[in-house]
């Protein structure tokens, strides 16, 4: 986007969750959620599509997936565990 790029404002609506937790990361980077969305949009219209991968999880997956957000089925492991097990 160059710095004489016209602007326009848009509405969309979002999980308010989600909205805060991907405003957190954004923040890391020292960019708002409207400099993430140009950042989409400019990958999009250069790849002319998606600019990622969109993968719905199979059903072990997905309960994999709920269950390391709620904590259960994980076991901590040291550093020093992991290259033991792997001979380093």
């Amino acid at each position: 986007m160059t710095a004489t790029a016209e602007k326009t404002r848009t509405n969309v609506y979002l999980d308010t969750a989600m909205k805060k937790q991907a405003q957190a990361i954004f923040k890391q980077y020292g960019m708002g959620l409207s400099d993430a969305f140009n950042i989409f949009l400019s990958q999009s219209v250069m790849e002319q599509g998606i600019p990622f991968d969109i993968k719905i999880p199979n059903a072990d997956t997905a309960k994999t997936i709920q269950d390391a957000r709620e904590g259960k089925n994980m076991t901590k492991v040291s550093l020093d565990d992991l290259k033991k097990e792997i001979g380093a």
